[in-house]
């Protein structure tokens, strides 16, 4: 990204305060990196992969709340990394040693990657405070879809499920040197403790992907042909009955607390 209006723009939507610690996924040139250094956010964790970005990342900033980690954010240990970087924050004495610090993300992910690690990031749950993400503006527009839309579907389910969602604004091609052939948007996630009693989410995803396999399909065909690997208790025609779902519906019109009625049947012992 070189577009600095754009830049400054994320930073005043993040609003960094000097008790956080800010996790910058893929800094690259450090465009971000400088601007919320510049804020007064208290420790700024930089995970890089690149040895070349790394190598210039270390030549042009060097500042002791600055923390730069050679690693792939796919692969990382979410909590070790949390966790070490707040045993830095303390040391640092940002703040008074009872204070907790917020944890919270930054990050322009590369499009083929952006679902994993949203998966890995959301699965450290309430620890991260907030992310603040740039994706590809057609996955924002079906992460932030509802039940009933054509957008709608496993990502929709999976992170509704985790987070409270909002879309912030569009990013041009013309932001970034090359210009990507797709359009950008900046969305922010909010991880919750979800409402709905799932006692194993790993589970409840399987089910969602299930439904989801033949969109065309209605919802009682994909769970159908899902029953033997699933291993259900009870039929799905009896589940959907007793979930008040009709069967001939499809998976995009089942809203999360559909999926929640639907493991609880499916599932319970």
């Amino acid at each position: 990204m070189t577009d600095d209006t754009i830049a400054r723009r994320i930073v005043r939507e993040v609003a960094p305060q000097h008790t956080d610690i800010i996790f910058e996924i893929g800094p690259g040139m450090g465009a971000l990196t400088r601007l919320l250094l510049a804020k007064p956010a208290g420790y700024v964790v930089a995970i890089e992969l690149d040895p070349r970005m790394i190598d210039k990342l270390r030549r042009d900033i060097r500042t002791d709340n600055f923390h730069l980690i050679e690693a792939d954010a796919l692969k990382a240990d979410w909590a070790d990394v949390l966790a070490e970087a707040i045993a830095k924050w303390r040391q640092l004495a940002l703040a008074s040693v009872n204070q907790t610090p917020r944890c919270r993300v930054v990050a322009n992910l590369p499009y083929y990657i952006s679902t994993p690690i949203m998966e890995r990031l959301m699965q450290q749950g309430k620890r991260i405070f907030d992310m603040t993400l740039m994706l590809q503006r057609e996955v924002v527009e079906r992460i932030i879809s509802p039940p009933g839309s054509k957008e709608y579907g496993y990502l929709s389910v999976l992170v509704q499920y985790h987070c409270q969602v909002e879309k912030l604004f569009d990013v041009p091609p013309t932001a970034f040197t090359p210009a990507p052939k797709v359009h950008s948007s900046i969305i922010r996630l909010e991880p919750f403790i979800n409402p709905f009693r799932i006692d194993d989410s790993g589970q409840f995803f399987k089910l969602v992907g299930a439904a989801f396999a033949q969109r065309r399909k209605t919802i009682l065909n994909n769970l159908k042909a899902a029953a033997t690997v699933l291993r259900f208790n009870q039929s799905p025609e009896t589940a959907l009955q007793q979930a008040g779902i009709d069967p001939k519906r499809r998976a995009e019109t089942l809203s999360i607390e559909d999926f929640s009625r639907l493991y609880s049947l499916l599932f319970s012992n």
